[in-house]
């Protein structure tokens, strides 16, 4: 009989979730199979990942028609297809949320990337889309931007669940815990109960190497040092992995017990902030096909992955006991480099955050003109029905 590697994961303190859903895999009853046989305890959700379940199937469609005979426009349309997809995955996953006492069995839903830099708008559409969807074990993906802070901060401290998206570095993701931590001391100063309050904070892996990969193809073009050319070098396909490492490292002492602020909150019922692996498909980076998530496994901590990565996992992956803080060292030297060549990470990070709301901003748009064009098309089927 197989082994379960994602039980393994699991027994070792991290939880699988899986990265996107659609339609046909709520009908299907794929994803209830997954949960009750593979140990699958979430699903992230994001632009892109409608992008695909939506423009890719004709599983839409019927309620396309039905809203847009109501008369919906387009935006309003996706909005429904959305939150139909997020409370039937959210019911599907409300067994785990069960069984876990609210530590796990969760659905992350992201609002429209364009309110990223607008902290008031994130929070008043944070609250309508909670209330909308009307689901327990639901998370509210909000970038963690410096503008977007504030509304993690209020969405939290409002009891709130909240993924933090796009944090691509340790000094940012600094300012994320501290954020939480307001948060949970706020609602023991208003009374309020802070068990129950869920938060995950995303880091990604595989697009820190691609930026820094072209930013080291780009710099070798100018460099003839030959030293700082074998470092350059010897970097690429390293610094996201390193990245990851030394949030971990953050994330294991800022929740350990021995930090007094920490403990104050966790006596009080506050759960931790976990850290959710995203990004972590090696197809690109010239690895084997699960180096980034073999590397990463740590208790506390979630790991979100695609149907091709989740299932080379369950056929092939290999479980190691808290690889993620394994490595320190060599993961500190990895972005010491990059200085020592003249490379600013946190520069990056910053372009990174940027091309990343951009580029989800820009499917955003893409998902919504394609939903306004098969309308359309119904419309002109309607049309030429009645007029035959």
């Amino acid at each position: 009989m197989n082994e379960n590697r994602l039980r393994m994961l699991e027994a070792c303190g991290q939880s699988v979730w899986l990265d996107g859903i659609s339609r046909g895999q709520l009908t299907s009853g794929m994803l209830l199979d997954l949960i009750d046989h593979a140990g699958l305890s979430g699903v992230t959700t994001s632009p892109a990942t409608f992008e695909r379940a939506i423009t890719g199937t004709s599983d839409y469609d019927q309620d396309i028609f039905d809203d847009a005979l109501q008369g919906k426009k387009a935006a309003q349309i996706l909005d429904d297809l959305i939150v139909t997809d997020v409370q039937g995955a959210a019911d599907d996953l409300r067994v785990v949320w069960d069984r876990t006492n609210g530590r796990d069995g969760y659905v992350s839903v992201a609002l429209s990337p364009h309110l990223a830099r607008d902290a008031e708008a994130t929070l008043a559409e944070a609250h309508h889309l909670w209330d909308t969807i009307n689901r327990p074990n639901i998370l509210i993906a909000i970038p963690g931007t410096l503008e977007g802070l504030p509304a993690i901060r209020r969405c939290l401290a409002d009891g709130l669940n909240v993924n933090v998206t796009t944090v691509f570095s340790v000094t940012r993701y600094e300012a994320v815990v501290r954020a939480y931590f307001d948060a949970v001391e706020t609602r023991l100063v208003q009374g309020d109960a802070v068990d129950c309050l869920a938060s995950v904070a995303s880091f990604a892996v595989v697009p820190v190497d691609r930026l820094v990969n072209q930013t080291i193809t780009e710099k070798l073009q100018t460099t003839h040092d030959p030293v700082d050319r074998k470092i350059l070098a010897g970097l690429a396909g390293k610094v996201g992995l390193a990245n990851a490492k030394l949030a971990y490292a953050h994330f294991a002492q800022a929740f350990a017990t021995s930090d007094d602020w920490w403990d104050k909150l966790a006596g009080a019922g506050a759960r931790v902030q976990r850290l959710l692996w995203t990004g972590v498909s090696t197809e690109e980076s010239g690895w084997t096909d699960l180096h980034d998530v073999e590397r990463l496994i740590a208790p506390r901590t979630v790991v979100a992955m695609r149907p091709p990565t989740l299932e080379a996992f369950r056929d092939h992956g290999k479980i190691g006991s808290d690889t993620a803080a394994e490595a320190q060292d060599e993961a500190s030297q990895v972005i010491q480099s990059l200085v020592e060549v003249g490379i600013d990470w946190n520069t990056l990070a910053a372009r990174l955050e940027q091309d990343t709301i951009s580029d989800l901003a820009s499917t955003f748009d893409r998902l919504v003109a394609e939903v306004a064009r098969k309308v359309q098309g119904f419309q002109g089927k309607t049309s030429a029905t009645r007029q035959a």
